[in-house]
Order: C-alpha cells, then sequence, then structure tokens
C-alpha cells in the first residue's frame, strides 16, 4: 500500500534555474525581487556581469575627494510613484530636502531654468526676461508636441515624422506672426540664437543628436512624474550598493561577458543534475552556463552592435527590427573644478549662446572646430562648501562622441577658451582638474539611453520587452526575457524605467511558477 502510494505522488520539481545577463539596476531589481518572493524557488539564480562592477549606466565617480555622478544623475520625478525614490527613501538614501512633501508634489515639467547665467559667444550676460520668454516659448512647443501621442490622436498621422521639424515649423510661424515686426534684425537672432540652446538641451534629455531623430507621434507617451528632480547624497551607486547587500554572495559573477545566448532547443546538463535545459549561455571565456531561463538585460547599444551573433538562432523578424529602429544616443558629462567661480553665488546653470545659430539654420558640422557649441549647459554643483567650485557640462549626439576622442589636455584647452570668450576676460584662470564621462566608447555599453527615433514606435519598445519564444505559454515557458530601460513604454532613458522592468520581468517568472498549470 505505501509503495502504491508513492508511485502516486509526483516528484517534487526542480528548482528554475536563471541567469541574468547584466547587473545594471535592471538585472539587480530583478534577481533581488525574485530572491525575495520567490519563497526559496529561484536559489538557483546567477547574474553574468561583463565588466567588474555592478551598476550598469549608475557609475558615481570622484572629484575633490567629493561623489560625482558620471551615469544617472537624478532622480527624475521623485514622488511617491517613483519606485527609485521609494526605494531611496525607504534605505536611507536621501535628505531631507528631497523628502519634504513639497518637493514630491512639484510638476517638474512646469518649471523654468532655476537662477542662472546666460553667456553671449560675444562676451555679454543677456537678459534673462529674453532667455525666460524663449524658454516659455519652447516649453509651451514641447507641451504641443506631446497632444499627437497615439492615444489622443484620431485622426491620422502627425503632420510632420520628426519632433525637431514640428518644433522649427512652430518656431518659423512664432517668429512671423507673433514677434514685432519692428524689432531689429540683431534682436531677431538673438531670440533664435537662445531657442537654437534649449533645442541643444532637449537633445540631451532625448539622448539623441538632433531632434530631427526624435518621433513626433510617440513623444507624448514618455510619462513624467511629479516631483523636484533630487540627487543622492552620497551616490547613486549607493542604491546599487543596497540592493547587492541583498544578494547572496556568489550569485553575481564578474568580468563574465557573454558571447552567445542559445535557446530553442534542449541541453543535457550530464552531472551534476542529469536535467535538460532550454538555454545555453557560453561567456567570451568559454565557460557555458544552462538555464531554464535567461534575462537580457544589457543596453540597446549593445544589442544594435550584437544582435547578430549574439542569440542563436537569430531573434525573430519583429525584436530585430525593434532593436535597430528604436534610437540609442550619447549624452556625456564633464566636470570641471576651478579655483576660483566666475559665476555669482546663487547661480544654479551657466548657458552659452552662440549668436550665430539657429535652429532654422544648419548647425556646424566642423566637429574640431566647434565641438563644444554643442554643450547644452553646465550646472554647478552645490553646495560649494562640499564641492569646491565644480562645473557639470552636459553634450550629446555626435560632438559628444567626438569628445571622447580628444585628450582631457584638449578639452581643457578648448572650453577654456570658451569661458574667456563668454565672460569677456581674456586671463581667466583655466580649470584645474576635469572628470568625463564616454558612454559611447564603452564596449558594452555603446551610448547612454534610448529614445523613439523616426521610423518606430512605442509597438518597437513593446516588441523588444516580449520574450521568446514568441508563443510562450504555461506549457511552453519563456527561455529568453528582455529587461532594461528601453524596454519601458513610458519611462524609457530612466532609471525608474529600468527598475521597473526588472520587476515586470521578474513577476512573469513568479506568476509562471505560482500557476497550478504551469509544465515545467
Amino acid at each position: 500500500m505505501a509503495a502504491a502510494a508513492a508511485e502516486r505522488v509526483p516528484a517534487r520539481r526542480p528548482r528554475p534555474r536563471v541567469l541574468i545577463v547584466g547587473a545594471g539596476l535592471a538585472g539587480l531589481a530583478a534577481a533581488q525581487r525574485l530572491l525575495l518572493r520567490g519563497s526559496g524557488r529561484f536559489a538557483d539564480l546567477r547574474l553574468l556581469e561583463a565588466t567588474g562592477r555592478a551598476g550598469g549606466r549608475i557609475r558615481s565617480g570622484e572629484l575633490r575627494n567629493q561623489v560625482v555622478e558620471l551615469g544617472a544623475h537624478w532622480i527624475h520625478g521623485p514622488s511617491p510613484e517613483n519606485p527609485v525614490f521609494r526605494l531611496a527613501s525607504e534605505h536611507g538614501l536621501l535628505d531631507e530636502a528631497a523628502l519634504a512633501e513639497e518637493n514630491q508634489k512639484v510638476e517638474a515639467a512646469g518649471l523654468p531654468p532655476g537662477p542662472l547665467a546666460c553667456y553671449s559667444s560675444r562676451g555679454s550676460l543677456l537678459s534673462l526676461d529674453l532667455v525666460a520668454s524663449m524658454w516659455s516659448l519652447f516649453s509651451t512647443l514641447l507641451e504641443e508636441a506631446c497632444q499627437f501621442a497615439p492615444r489622443l490622436q484620431e485622426q491620422g498621422p502627425p503632420p510632420v515624422p520628426s519632433l525637431g521639424q514640428y518644433l522649427k515649423s512652430r518656431v518659423a510661424q512664432a517668429a512671423a506672426e507673433e514677434w514685432p515686426e519692428e524689432e531689429a534684425e540683431a534682436h531677431l537672432q538673438l531670440r533664435l540664437a537662445v531657442l537654437n540652446a534649449f533645442f541643444k538641451l532637449e537633445c540631451c534629455v532625448c539622448g539623441c543628436h538632433s531632434l530631427d531623430q526624435v518621433a513626433l507621434g510617440p513623444f507624448g507617451e514618455y510619462t513624467m512624474l511629479p516631483g523636484r528632480d533630487c540627487t543622492f547624497p552620497n551616490g547613486y551607486e549607493s542604491l546599487v550598493n543596497c540592493i547587492m547587500a541583498s544578494l547572496p554572495k556568489g550569485n553575481l559573477l564578474f568580468d563574465k561577458p557573454v558571447k552567445t545566448v542559445r535557446w530553442g532547443s534542449s541541453y543535457l546538463e550530464e552531472a551534476p543534475t542529469g536535467r535538460c535545459f532550454r538555454v545555453q549561455v557560453e561567456c567570451e571565456d568559454g565557460e557555458k552556463f544552462l538555464a531554464d531561463h535567461v534575462l537580457i538585460t544589457v543596453p540597446l547599444g549593445f544589442l544594435k552592435e550584437h544582435q547578430d551573433t549574439l542569440f542563436c538562432p537569430p531573434l525573430p523578424s519583429q525584436k530585430a527590427t525593434a532593436i535597430r529602429n528604436l534610437g540609442f544616443g550619447t549624452n556625456n558629462k564633464v566636470f570641471l573644478e576651478f579655483d576660483e567661480p566666475f559665476w555669482k553665488p546663487d547661480c544654479q546653470l551657466i548657458k552659452v549662446v552662440w549668436e550665430d545659430e539657429s535652429p532654422l539654420a544648419e548647425p556646424p558640422t566642423h566637429l574640431q572646430a566647434a565641438w563644444f557649441q554643442k554643450i547644452s549647459g553646465f550646472i554647478v554643483l552645490h553646495p560649494p562648501e562640499r564641492y569646491g567650485h565644480v562645473l557639470c557640462g552636459f553634450i550629446a549626439g555626435r560632438e559628444s562622441e567626438f569628445m571622447e576622442t580628444l585628450s582631457d589636455a584638449e578639452v581643457l584647452t578648448s572650453l577654456t577658451q570658451v569661458f574667456r570668450r563668454v565672460t569677456g576676460n581674456p586671463h581667466l584662470n583655466p580649470p584645474k582638474s576635469i572628470l568625463r564621462s564616454k558612454w559611447h566608447s564603452e564596449p558594452y555599453t555603446r551610448g547612454s539611453y534610448s529614445y523613439v527615433s523616426v521610423g518606430s514606435s512605442g509597438e518597437n519598445i513593446d516588441a523588444l520587452a516580449q520574450p521568446l519564444p514568441e508563443e510562450a505559454s504555461y506549457s511552453k515557458p519563456p527561455q529568453v526575457l528582455f529587461a532594461g530601460e528601453a524596454t519601458h513604454r513610458t519611462f524609457y532613458s530612466t532609471t525608474h524605467g529600468a527598475l521597473l522592468s526588472g520587476w515586470r520581468e521578474a513577476d512573469r517568472l513568479l506568476q509562471l511558477y505560482d500557476s497550478p498549470h504551469a509544465m515545467l
């Protein structure tokens, strides 16, 4: 009787084996969620990280013995709706100002630039009234552009393919219909030059070379969360460290770049389990790992460069097309430390307006001679008692990638000339130290973050996020899953988008193994 009863008891399912490729925020978040919520079922989990550090595009550096952010800088929209803000709050990683209730309710999209100094390339400070009026116009036009999002459209496609085309057409219209006819030509040109500086700023926000690359229709699908953007006093990596501390030692393997992900087959592990697995991951060093499920969290830039060789068999056409069509650009930072500031103590932002530029004219094309003109502005690191006198400049696109090819000395020379020119002080002392990012040169990143480019759509983001095989079900569970900021339709390019995407895929596996119908 006992033997017969034993035969009727189904064998206990083996623990699912999960591999996570990439230990950026998406990969770490997925691992933590599986381990904390999986009731021990996902103990057989490993992360394979190509580099010698965790965090991915979260990277804190050091300047003047103080932490600065070479990668992710702010919590965008720090309010209860933002999971990064919630985690940071729970772990005590933020200061009182960031936690203030009034700051969490601020609609950041409506804020004008903070206390700023706007310098002209002709060596003078520009009227802040002029700058504020052009910012108001530019912000209004961006809000207009959001109205072409698919969810708001009932009468066909947007009027033009790109955000840049739409903004330029509206700027031309405003110049013709709203600006005083009697205004001097030089003042009209100055309005356009100020607007062009805001075009450069939006390139940094989007992570693109030109706003002509950004698709107009999907632009409004990106969702802004309320809250005044804030930073981590001890660096963004403090969040990474908190997540890392919750993971068992030995689960994360460093310096393990993946060469090939083989899926859609069966691989026998003779010892020690004698089990068959659905996926085999081979690393560049030749070591192979077998798994039931592999979660790919590498940046879109890496997928663009390696998708043809990374997956065997190749990705389905819908996913391959999404990888090719979605945008992935470079936005770099350059930190400059001065002995003495040339700006006022309350200044938070320095902008440079090149008076011969206009969004309605072709931009400079000679990178060697004019790359620095693409810098959208410099934020002043506060407080000076902590940081000293440090500016952080932002630059996007091809000029940003060109800057990576220059030496620190060449960058310092060019920017010293810029500061001397715009302040009208030919004897201004050069910065005494420099620190900068080089995200395009990073072999496992190849840029900064994603955007929805002309020729792509939010549906491409959804296609990128779809697990493989495409017809995955309870009886045929997903083998290869995808996470990362580029897979979140409304929060792409953000850390909270990355975090949520990792949770999404972890929840997919948790639900799969919670189902009584799962035949695994």
